[in-house]
Protein backbone atom coordinates (compact mmCIF):
# COMPACT_ATOMS: atom_id res chain seq x y z
CA UNK A 1 0.00 0.00 0.00
CA UNK A 2 1.33 3.68 -0.71
CA UNK A 3 1.78 5.81 2.51
CA UNK A 4 -0.14 8.36 2.97
CA UNK A 5 1.09 12.00 2.21
CA UNK A 6 4.09 10.49 0.00
CA UNK A 7 5.17 13.11 -2.64
CA UNK A 8 6.02 10.92 -5.36
CA UNK A 9 8.72 11.64 -8.15
CA UNK A 10 6.35 11.17 -11.55
CA UNK A 11 2.60 11.07 -11.98
CA UNK A 12 2.87 8.28 -14.61
CA UNK A 13 5.59 6.35 -14.99
CA UNK A 14 6.08 3.75 -18.62
CA UNK A 15 7.84 0.74 -17.98
CA UNK A 16 9.13 0.08 -21.85
CA UNK A 17 9.12 2.50 -25.10
CA UNK A 18 7.08 -0.15 -27.59
CA UNK A 19 4.74 1.28 -29.49
CA UNK A 20 1.83 0.87 -26.26
CA UNK A 21 4.67 2.94 -24.02
CA UNK A 22 5.45 5.53 -26.22
CA UNK A 23 1.52 6.35 -26.89
CA UNK A 24 0.72 6.12 -23.21
CA UNK A 25 3.63 8.10 -21.73
CA UNK A 26 2.77 11.16 -24.71
CA UNK A 27 -0.69 11.23 -24.04
CA UNK A 28 -0.18 11.49 -20.40
CA UNK A 29 2.17 14.24 -20.98
CA UNK A 30 -0.33 15.76 -23.34
CA UNK A 31 -2.90 16.12 -20.09
CA UNK A 32 -0.07 17.91 -18.18
CA UNK A 33 1.29 15.19 -16.19
CA UNK A 34 4.82 14.51 -14.86
CA UNK A 35 5.58 11.51 -17.26
CA UNK A 36 8.72 9.51 -17.24
CA UNK A 37 9.51 6.11 -19.26
CA UNK A 38 12.13 3.45 -18.72
CA UNK A 39 14.05 1.38 -20.89
CA UNK A 40 17.16 -0.46 -21.77
CA UNK A 41 20.16 1.49 -23.19
CA UNK A 42 19.79 -0.17 -26.37
CA UNK A 43 16.02 -0.67 -26.83
CA UNK A 44 14.66 2.82 -27.55
CA UNK A 45 11.78 2.06 -29.20
CA UNK A 46 10.98 -1.31 -27.96
CA UNK A 47 10.99 -4.67 -29.76
CA UNK A 48 8.73 -3.07 -32.55
CA UNK A 49 11.61 -1.33 -33.58
CA UNK A 50 14.98 -3.28 -32.98
CA UNK A 51 13.92 -6.77 -33.54
CA UNK A 52 10.38 -6.90 -34.31
CA UNK A 53 7.87 -5.11 -36.94
CA UNK A 54 10.03 -2.50 -38.46
CA UNK A 55 13.43 -4.77 -39.04
CA UNK A 56 11.21 -7.03 -40.46
CA UNK A 57 9.19 -5.17 -42.94
CA UNK A 58 11.82 -3.14 -44.15
CA UNK A 59 13.63 -6.50 -44.90
CA UNK A 60 10.61 -7.57 -46.96
CA UNK A 61 10.78 -4.36 -48.63
CA UNK A 62 14.47 -4.57 -49.25
CA UNK A 63 14.07 -8.23 -50.68
CA UNK A 64 11.55 -7.05 -52.57
CA UNK A 65 13.29 -4.15 -54.28
CA UNK A 66 16.85 -6.15 -54.86
CA UNK A 67 14.70 -9.65 -56.37
CA UNK A 68 12.72 -7.42 -58.43
CA UNK A 69 9.96 -10.14 -57.91
CA UNK A 70 7.00 -7.57 -58.44
CA UNK A 71 8.56 -6.76 -61.67
CA UNK A 72 8.66 -10.61 -63.01
CA UNK A 73 5.19 -10.39 -64.66
CA UNK A 74 6.62 -7.81 -66.67
CA UNK A 75 10.44 -8.65 -67.43
CA UNK A 76 10.47 -12.31 -67.38
CA UNK A 77 11.24 -14.66 -64.51
CA UNK A 78 14.74 -14.37 -64.42
CA UNK A 79 14.70 -10.49 -63.54
CA UNK A 80 16.66 -9.15 -60.66
CA UNK A 81 17.76 -5.75 -59.70
CA UNK A 82 21.08 -7.42 -57.83
CA UNK A 83 21.97 -10.64 -58.77
CA UNK A 84 24.17 -11.87 -55.46
CA UNK A 85 22.24 -10.58 -52.55
CA UNK A 86 24.15 -10.95 -48.90
CA UNK A 87 23.35 -9.56 -45.45
CA UNK A 88 24.72 -6.29 -46.08
CA UNK A 89 22.48 -5.29 -48.90
CA UNK A 90 19.58 -6.08 -47.21
CA UNK A 91 20.80 -4.88 -43.35
CA UNK A 92 21.86 -1.41 -45.11
CA UNK A 93 18.32 -0.52 -45.32
CA UNK A 94 17.33 -2.01 -42.05
CA UNK A 95 19.57 0.03 -40.20
CA UNK A 96 18.44 3.22 -41.68
CA UNK A 97 14.98 2.91 -41.33
CA UNK A 98 15.66 1.96 -37.59
CA UNK A 99 17.82 4.57 -36.92
CA UNK A 100 15.24 7.35 -37.96
CA UNK A 101 12.58 6.00 -36.29
CA UNK A 102 14.30 5.93 -32.76
CA UNK A 103 15.34 9.26 -33.53
CA UNK A 104 11.86 10.13 -34.13
CA UNK A 105 10.42 8.70 -30.89
CA UNK A 106 13.44 10.46 -28.70
CA UNK A 107 11.71 13.32 -30.38
CA UNK A 108 8.64 12.69 -29.50
CA UNK A 109 9.64 12.01 -26.18
CA UNK A 110 11.61 15.05 -25.79
CA UNK A 111 9.18 17.46 -27.13
CA UNK A 112 6.39 16.40 -24.94
CA UNK A 113 9.10 16.71 -21.81
CA UNK A 114 8.70 12.76 -21.02
CA UNK A 115 11.88 11.59 -18.67
CA UNK A 116 13.76 8.95 -20.26
CA UNK A 117 15.31 6.80 -17.97
CA UNK A 118 17.87 4.39 -18.92
CA UNK A 119 18.28 0.36 -17.28
CA UNK A 120 16.17 -2.29 -16.38
CA UNK A 121 13.18 -1.85 -14.10
CA UNK A 122 11.60 -3.42 -11.85
CA UNK A 123 9.02 -3.34 -8.65
CA UNK A 124 10.06 -2.75 -5.43
CA UNK A 125 6.75 -2.40 -4.06
CA UNK A 126 3.18 -1.05 -5.91
CA UNK A 127 4.22 2.76 -6.47
CA UNK A 128 8.30 1.87 -6.42
CA UNK A 129 10.54 1.15 -9.73
CA UNK A 130 14.30 0.11 -9.43
CA UNK A 131 16.11 0.76 -12.08
CA UNK A 132 19.65 -0.75 -12.90
CA UNK A 133 21.70 0.72 -15.67
CA UNK A 134 24.97 -1.17 -17.05
CA UNK A 135 27.15 1.00 -15.35
CA UNK A 136 27.47 -0.38 -12.31
CA UNK A 137 26.43 2.59 -10.02
CA UNK A 138 23.83 0.38 -8.43
CA UNK A 139 19.96 0.95 -8.44
CA UNK A 140 17.97 4.06 -8.91
CA UNK A 141 14.60 4.16 -7.35
CA UNK A 142 11.83 6.46 -8.63
CA UNK A 143 8.07 6.61 -7.33
CA UNK A 144 4.62 7.35 -9.15
CA UNK A 145 1.14 7.30 -8.67
CA UNK A 146 0.62 4.97 -11.63
CA UNK A 147 2.50 2.81 -13.82
CA UNK A 148 1.98 1.37 -17.13
CA UNK A 149 3.76 -2.17 -18.05
CA UNK A 150 4.57 -2.42 -21.47
CA UNK A 151 7.63 -4.42 -21.58
CA UNK A 152 6.80 -6.52 -25.09
CA UNK A 153 7.50 -10.05 -25.96
CA UNK A 154 10.19 -11.58 -26.82
CA UNK A 155 10.24 -15.17 -28.91
CA UNK A 156 9.72 -18.41 -26.77
CA UNK A 157 11.99 -20.66 -27.17
CA UNK A 158 11.42 -24.24 -26.49
CA UNK A 159 13.31 -25.95 -23.56
CA UNK A 160 14.15 -28.79 -25.48
CA UNK A 161 16.03 -26.69 -28.27
CA UNK A 162 19.33 -25.71 -28.13
CA UNK A 163 19.47 -22.80 -29.76
CA UNK A 164 22.73 -21.02 -31.19
CA UNK A 165 21.92 -18.37 -32.84
CA UNK A 166 23.42 -19.30 -35.74
CA UNK A 167 22.36 -22.51 -37.00
CA UNK A 168 19.12 -23.07 -34.60
CA UNK A 169 17.54 -19.72 -34.11
CA UNK A 170 14.47 -17.52 -33.41
CA UNK A 171 13.23 -14.55 -35.09
CA UNK A 172 15.31 -11.95 -33.62
CA UNK A 173 18.39 -14.41 -34.19
CA UNK A 174 17.18 -14.05 -37.88
CA UNK A 175 17.84 -10.62 -38.18
CA UNK A 176 21.74 -10.95 -37.35
CA UNK A 177 22.51 -13.83 -39.71
CA UNK A 178 25.59 -13.28 -41.73
CA UNK A 179 24.73 -15.06 -44.72
CA UNK A 180 21.70 -15.66 -46.93
CA UNK A 181 20.98 -19.27 -46.23
CA UNK A 182 20.68 -21.92 -48.72
CA UNK A 183 18.16 -24.33 -47.20
CA UNK A 184 16.11 -22.90 -44.23
CA UNK A 185 13.68 -25.13 -42.13
CA UNK A 186 10.93 -22.95 -40.39
CA UNK A 187 9.01 -24.75 -37.53
CA UNK A 188 5.83 -22.96 -37.03
CA UNK A 189 3.55 -21.15 -39.78
CA UNK A 190 1.85 -18.45 -37.64
CA UNK A 191 2.16 -15.02 -38.99
CA UNK A 192 6.34 -14.48 -37.74
CA UNK A 193 6.71 -17.82 -39.24
CA UNK A 194 5.35 -17.49 -42.74
CA UNK A 195 6.30 -14.01 -43.11
CA UNK A 196 10.12 -14.88 -42.59
CA UNK A 197 9.37 -18.47 -45.02
CA UNK A 198 7.75 -15.63 -47.73
CA UNK A 199 10.96 -13.45 -48.00
CA UNK A 200 13.45 -15.93 -48.02
CA UNK A 201 11.94 -18.15 -50.39
CA UNK A 202 11.82 -14.15 -52.66
CA UNK A 203 15.99 -14.59 -52.07
CA UNK A 204 16.01 -17.83 -53.23
CA UNK A 205 16.56 -19.70 -50.49
CA UNK A 206 14.74 -23.41 -50.53
CA UNK A 207 12.48 -22.92 -47.62
CA UNK A 208 10.64 -25.86 -46.35
CA UNK A 209 8.02 -25.50 -43.34
CA UNK A 210 6.85 -27.78 -40.49
CA UNK A 211 3.53 -27.37 -39.03
CA UNK A 212 1.68 -29.52 -36.45
CA UNK A 213 -1.74 -28.55 -37.42
CA UNK A 214 -2.99 -28.94 -40.63
CA UNK A 215 -2.90 -25.73 -42.28
CA UNK A 216 -1.68 -22.31 -41.78
CA UNK A 217 -2.83 -18.94 -40.23
CA UNK A 218 -6.36 -20.53 -39.35
CA UNK A 219 -7.95 -17.15 -38.17
CA UNK A 220 -7.73 -15.88 -42.30
CA UNK A 221 -10.03 -16.70 -44.78
CA UNK A 222 -9.45 -20.21 -46.07
CA UNK A 223 -9.79 -18.63 -50.03
CA UNK A 224 -7.28 -16.03 -48.70
CA UNK A 225 -4.47 -18.50 -47.88
CA UNK A 226 -5.10 -21.11 -50.40
CA UNK A 227 -3.82 -18.36 -52.81
CA UNK A 228 -0.79 -17.64 -50.19
CA UNK A 229 -0.20 -21.35 -50.70
CA UNK A 230 -0.06 -21.40 -53.99
CA UNK A 231 1.98 -18.57 -54.67
CA UNK A 232 4.38 -19.45 -52.08
CA UNK A 233 4.68 -23.11 -53.60
CA UNK A 234 5.59 -21.40 -56.77
CA UNK A 235 8.60 -19.72 -55.20
CA UNK A 236 9.77 -23.33 -54.31
CA UNK A 237 8.17 -23.29 -50.49
CA UNK A 238 7.68 -27.48 -49.27
CA UNK A 239 4.75 -27.35 -46.87
CA UNK A 240 4.65 -30.50 -43.82
CA UNK A 241 1.47 -29.97 -42.21
CA UNK A 242 0.52 -32.31 -39.53
CA UNK A 243 4.26 -32.90 -38.23
CA UNK A 244 5.92 -32.50 -35.38
CA UNK A 245 9.64 -32.04 -34.82
CA UNK A 246 11.11 -34.97 -32.63
CA UNK A 247 14.99 -33.63 -32.98
CA UNK A 248 17.22 -31.13 -34.46
CA UNK A 249 20.99 -32.10 -34.53
CA UNK A 250 23.80 -29.40 -35.43
CA UNK A 251 25.69 -30.67 -37.76
CA UNK A 252 29.17 -29.03 -39.10
CA UNK A 253 27.94 -27.68 -42.31
CA UNK A 254 24.16 -26.51 -41.01
CA UNK A 255 21.29 -28.77 -39.35
CA UNK A 256 19.27 -31.93 -39.57
CA UNK A 257 15.32 -31.97 -38.63
CA UNK A 258 14.06 -34.89 -37.82
CA UNK A 259 9.97 -35.21 -37.52
CA UNK A 260 8.09 -37.67 -35.57
CA UNK A 261 6.93 -39.61 -38.94
CA UNK A 262 10.85 -40.28 -39.75
CA UNK A 263 11.66 -37.96 -42.12
CA UNK A 264 14.56 -35.59 -41.95
CA UNK A 265 15.34 -32.58 -43.09
CA UNK A 266 18.57 -30.70 -43.71
CA UNK A 267 19.15 -27.50 -43.98
CA UNK A 268 21.85 -24.93 -43.68
CA UNK A 269 19.65 -23.06 -40.70
CA UNK A 270 16.11 -24.15 -39.13
CA UNK A 271 14.36 -21.18 -37.56
CA UNK A 272 11.50 -21.88 -34.77
CA UNK A 273 8.59 -19.35 -34.64
CA UNK A 274 7.05 -21.45 -31.21
CA UNK A 275 5.17 -17.96 -30.43
CA UNK A 276 6.12 -15.10 -28.16
CA UNK A 277 6.83 -14.78 -24.29
CA UNK A 278 5.66 -11.44 -22.10
CA UNK A 279 9.19 -10.19 -21.18
CA UNK A 280 7.98 -10.40 -17.17
CA UNK A 281 10.29 -12.51 -15.98
CA UNK A 282 12.95 -9.15 -14.53
CA UNK A 283 9.76 -7.20 -13.16
CA UNK A 284 9.93 -8.62 -10.01
CA UNK A 285 5.54 -8.76 -10.45
CA UNK A 286 5.42 -10.14 -6.75
CA UNK A 287 6.73 -7.13 -5.40
CA UNK A 288 3.19 -5.33 -6.49
CA UNK A 289 0.80 -7.58 -5.85
CA UNK A 290 0.65 -9.14 -9.15
CA UNK A 291 1.27 -12.19 -11.46
CA UNK A 292 1.68 -13.37 -14.95
CA UNK A 293 0.71 -16.61 -16.74
CA UNK A 294 3.01 -19.86 -17.89
CA UNK A 295 3.21 -17.02 -21.09
CA UNK A 296 4.61 -14.36 -19.10
CA UNK A 297 1.14 -12.18 -19.96
CA UNK A 298 -0.52 -10.35 -17.32
CA UNK A 299 -4.54 -10.16 -17.16
CA UNK A 300 -6.04 -6.39 -17.33
CA UNK A 301 -9.36 -4.99 -17.72
CA UNK A 302 -11.68 -3.51 -20.44
CA UNK A 303 -9.72 -0.42 -19.36
CA UNK A 304 -6.41 -2.23 -19.20
CA UNK A 305 -6.46 -1.90 -15.50
CA UNK A 306 -4.52 -4.77 -13.57
CA UNK A 307 -5.53 -6.93 -10.25
CA UNK A 308 -3.14 -3.77 -8.99
CA UNK A 309 -6.27 -0.58 -9.35
CA UNK A 310 -3.10 1.87 -9.72
CA UNK A 311 -0.93 -0.30 -12.56
CA UNK A 312 -1.86 -0.86 -15.90
CA UNK A 313 -0.68 -3.15 -18.81
CA UNK A 314 -0.79 -2.72 -22.43
CA UNK A 315 0.57 -4.13 -25.44
CA UNK A 316 1.80 -7.88 -26.44
CA UNK A 317 2.82 -8.74 -22.79
CA UNK A 318 -1.56 -8.26 -22.13
CA UNK A 319 -2.09 -11.13 -25.54
CA UNK A 320 -3.76 -11.48 -28.13
CA UNK A 321 -4.22 -9.31 -30.54
CA UNK A 322 -0.33 -8.45 -29.83
CA UNK A 323 -0.41 -5.84 -32.93
CA UNK A 324 1.66 -2.58 -33.15
CA UNK A 325 -1.74 -1.06 -33.97
CA UNK A 326 -4.02 -2.00 -31.14
CA UNK A 327 -0.79 -1.56 -28.60
CA UNK A 328 -1.15 2.03 -29.56
CA UNK A 329 -4.81 2.87 -28.67
CA UNK A 330 -4.20 0.43 -26.07
CA UNK A 331 -1.36 2.60 -24.32
CA UNK A 332 -3.39 5.65 -25.42
CA UNK A 333 -6.70 4.57 -23.68
CA UNK A 334 -4.78 3.56 -20.53
CA UNK A 335 -3.07 6.36 -19.89
CA UNK A 336 -6.80 8.65 -19.80
CA UNK A 337 -7.95 6.25 -17.79
CA UNK A 338 -4.71 6.65 -15.52
CA UNK A 339 -5.16 10.46 -15.65
CA UNK A 340 -9.27 10.80 -15.33
CA UNK A 341 -9.79 11.31 -18.76
CA UNK A 342 -13.20 10.41 -20.37
CA UNK A 343 -12.25 7.02 -22.46
CA UNK A 344 -13.37 5.53 -25.38
CA UNK A 345 -13.30 2.03 -25.97
CA UNK A 346 -11.00 1.02 -28.59
CA UNK A 347 -13.60 -0.15 -31.96
CA UNK A 348 -13.50 -3.61 -32.67
CA UNK A 349 -12.73 -3.36 -35.82
CA UNK A 350 -9.38 -3.51 -35.68
CA UNK A 351 -7.53 -4.69 -39.35
CA UNK A 352 -5.24 -7.41 -39.20
CA UNK A 353 -2.35 -6.94 -41.52
CA UNK A 354 -0.01 -10.15 -42.67
CA UNK A 355 3.72 -9.10 -44.48
CA UNK A 356 3.99 -11.91 -46.43
CA UNK A 357 4.97 -11.71 -49.92
CA UNK A 358 2.42 -11.61 -51.33
CA UNK A 359 0.98 -9.41 -48.33
CA UNK A 360 -2.65 -10.56 -46.74
CA UNK A 361 -4.96 -8.07 -44.72
CA UNK A 362 -8.32 -8.24 -43.44
CA UNK A 363 -11.39 -6.92 -41.21
CA UNK A 364 -14.33 -8.00 -39.84
CA UNK A 365 -15.89 -11.62 -40.72
CA UNK A 366 -14.69 -14.26 -42.73
CA UNK A 367 -17.03 -16.76 -44.26
CA UNK A 368 -16.58 -19.19 -41.85
CA UNK A 369 -17.59 -17.12 -39.35
CA UNK A 370 -20.72 -16.07 -41.05
CA UNK A 371 -21.55 -19.52 -41.83
CA UNK A 372 -21.12 -21.02 -38.48
CA UNK A 373 -23.35 -17.80 -36.86
CA UNK A 374 -26.01 -18.50 -39.50
CA UNK A 375 -25.41 -15.09 -40.51
CA UNK A 376 -26.96 -14.64 -44.89
CA UNK A 377 -24.02 -13.34 -46.61
CA UNK A 378 -23.13 -12.85 -50.57
CA UNK A 379 -19.64 -12.90 -52.05
CA UNK A 380 -18.31 -10.14 -54.20
CA UNK A 381 -14.72 -11.02 -55.34
CA UNK A 382 -12.66 -8.35 -57.81
CA UNK A 383 -9.25 -9.83 -58.93
CA UNK A 384 -6.26 -7.55 -59.99
CA UNK A 385 -5.73 -9.08 -63.20
CA UNK A 386 -9.06 -7.61 -64.39
CA UNK A 387 -7.63 -4.11 -63.17
CA UNK A 388 -6.09 -1.51 -65.41
CA UNK A 389 -3.78 -1.18 -62.24
CA UNK A 390 -3.16 -4.76 -61.73
CA UNK A 391 -1.86 -4.74 -65.11
CA UNK A 392 0.50 -2.18 -64.64
CA UNK A 393 2.46 -3.29 -61.54
CA UNK A 394 2.33 -6.50 -62.56
CA UNK A 395 -0.09 -8.48 -59.80
CA UNK A 396 -1.99 -10.84 -61.80
CA UNK A 397 -2.93 -12.66 -58.49
CA UNK A 398 -4.11 -10.12 -56.07
CA UNK A 399 -7.69 -10.51 -55.41
CA UNK A 400 -10.26 -8.57 -53.13
CA UNK A 401 -13.23 -10.20 -51.70
CA UNK A 402 -16.45 -8.31 -49.84
CA UNK A 403 -18.57 -10.23 -47.81
CA UNK A 404 -22.36 -8.43 -47.77
CA UNK A 405 -24.85 -8.92 -45.76
CA UNK A 406 -27.90 -10.68 -48.26
CA UNK A 407 -30.76 -8.79 -45.65
CA UNK A 408 -29.21 -5.29 -45.29
CA UNK A 409 -25.98 -4.98 -47.70
CA UNK A 410 -23.82 -3.72 -44.61
CA UNK A 411 -20.45 -4.47 -45.51
CA UNK A 412 -19.80 -7.47 -42.96
CA UNK A 413 -15.89 -8.14 -44.00
CA UNK A 414 -12.93 -7.46 -46.07
CA UNK A 415 -10.62 -10.01 -47.30
CA UNK A 416 -7.61 -8.98 -49.33
CA UNK A 417 -4.63 -10.77 -50.96
CA UNK A 418 -1.82 -8.89 -52.80
CA UNK A 419 0.09 -5.98 -53.59
CA UNK A 420 -1.38 -3.21 -50.89
CA UNK A 421 -3.42 -5.28 -49.75
CA UNK A 422 -2.81 -3.68 -45.97
CA UNK A 423 -3.15 -0.31 -47.35
CA UNK A 424 -6.73 -1.10 -48.99
CA UNK A 425 -8.21 -2.30 -46.29
CA UNK A 426 -8.70 0.51 -44.20
CA UNK A 427 -11.43 1.67 -47.19
CA UNK A 428 -13.31 -1.15 -46.02
CA UNK A 429 -12.73 -0.67 -42.28
CA UNK A 430 -14.08 2.80 -42.54
CA UNK A 431 -17.04 2.04 -44.55
CA UNK A 432 -17.93 -0.65 -41.95
CA UNK A 433 -16.74 1.31 -39.16
CA UNK A 434 -19.52 3.72 -40.43
CA UNK A 435 -22.34 1.24 -41.08
CA UNK A 436 -22.48 1.72 -44.25
CA UNK A 437 -23.86 -0.38 -47.28
CA UNK A 438 -22.16 -2.27 -50.47
CA UNK A 439 -24.43 0.47 -52.49
CA UNK A 440 -22.11 3.35 -51.61
CA UNK A 441 -19.24 1.29 -53.53
CA UNK A 442 -21.59 0.71 -56.24
CA UNK A 443 -22.02 4.24 -56.58
CA UNK A 444 -18.91 5.86 -55.39
CA UNK A 445 -16.28 7.21 -58.14
CA UNK A 446 -12.96 5.71 -57.98
CA UNK A 447 -9.84 7.36 -59.30
CA UNK A 448 -8.53 5.25 -62.41
CA UNK A 449 -6.20 3.03 -62.74
CA UNK A 450 -5.93 2.28 -58.90
CA UNK A 451 -6.47 -0.97 -57.03
CA UNK A 452 -8.96 0.50 -54.85
CA UNK A 453 -11.02 0.54 -58.12
CA UNK A 454 -10.79 -3.64 -56.53
CA UNK A 455 -13.96 -2.26 -54.06
CA UNK A 456 -16.37 -1.33 -57.20
CA UNK A 457 -15.75 -4.07 -58.96
CA UNK A 458 -16.45 -6.42 -56.41
CA UNK A 459 -19.08 -4.52 -54.88
CA UNK A 460 -20.99 -5.16 -58.41
CA UNK A 461 -20.08 -8.83 -58.47
CA UNK A 462 -22.12 -8.89 -55.19
CA UNK A 463 -25.07 -6.75 -56.13
CA UNK A 464 -25.70 -8.27 -59.25
CA UNK A 465 -25.81 -11.90 -57.28
CA UNK A 466 -27.68 -10.66 -54.91
CA UNK A 467 -30.49 -8.93 -57.44
CA UNK A 468 -30.50 -12.84 -59.71
CA UNK A 469 -31.72 -14.50 -56.36
CA UNK A 470 -33.86 -11.92 -55.67
CA UNK A 471 -35.29 -12.43 -58.82
CA UNK A 472 -35.44 -15.72 -58.71
CA UNK A 473 -36.92 -15.35 -54.97
CA UNK A 474 -39.98 -13.70 -56.75
CA UNK A 475 -40.69 -15.67 -59.42
CA UNK A 476 -41.03 -18.58 -57.26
Amino acid sequence: MRRLNTVTDFDLLVIGTGPGGQKAAIAAAKLGKRVAVVEKRNMIGGVCINTGTIPSKTLREAVLYLTGLNQRELYGASYRVKDEITVADLGMRTQHVIGREIQVIRSQLGRNHVTVLIGTGRFLDPHTIGISGDDDKGEKKVSADKIVIATGTTPARPATVEFDDRTVIDSDAILRLDRVPETLVVVGAGVIGIEYASMFAALGTKVTVVERRDRMLEFCDLEIVEALKYHLRDLAVTFRFGENVAAVERRPRGALTILESGKKIPADCVMYSAGRQGQTGELCLEAAGLSADDRGRIAVDENYVTAVPHIYAVGDVIGFPALAATSMEQGRVAAQHACGEPVADIHDLAPIGIYTIPEISFVGKSEDELTRDRIPFEVGVSRYRELARGQIIGDSYGMLKLLVSSEDRRLLGVHVFGTGATELVHIGQTLMGCGGTVDYLVSAVFNYPTLAESYKVAALDAMNKMRVIARLTAEL
